[in-house]
């Protein structure tokens, strides 16, 4: 698979995981807490498609390498949020294992495009 096929494919794989966040989110008990966490989730999990999606549309190295990273950043995040869901037991672990499956998933692939970027500047 080529660069151009691996972007394409990851493009989509991040817009389906945004959209597994909103409808998991959805689903999140209603207190003033949950919507404080519902809300920093929503906006991680979307983000790192978002930004990819723009790092792929950039106009130089130094501009897609800034966005790389801050997928790098919204993944983890989204990983610590999906933690603390699971560890409050407002989501069943069971239920929701594959989104953080998928979320650990994204991470490791950001992390090593952001290391093999490194490594290549």
């Amino acid at each position: 698979m080529d660069n151009k096929e691996f972007s394409k494919l990851l493009e989509i794989r991040t817009k389906k995981f945004a959209i597994a966040i909103i409808l998991m989110s959805a689903n999140l008990p209603y207190s003033i807490e949950s919507k404080v966490i519902r809300n920093q989730l929503t906006k991680s999990g979307t983000s790192i498609g978002a930004n990819y999606r723009e790092a792929n549309r950039s106009k130089s190295k130094a501009d897609f390498i800034r966005k790389i990273k801050i997928c790098l950043g919204e993944a983890s995040e989204t990983v610590y949020w999906l933690e603390i869901l699971i560890e409050l037991n407002w989501l069943e672990k069971e239920k929701f294992n594959p989104i953080l499956i998928e979320a650990n998933e994204l991470l490791a692939l950001f992390t090593s495009i952001t290391h093999n970027l490194k490594l290549n500047n």
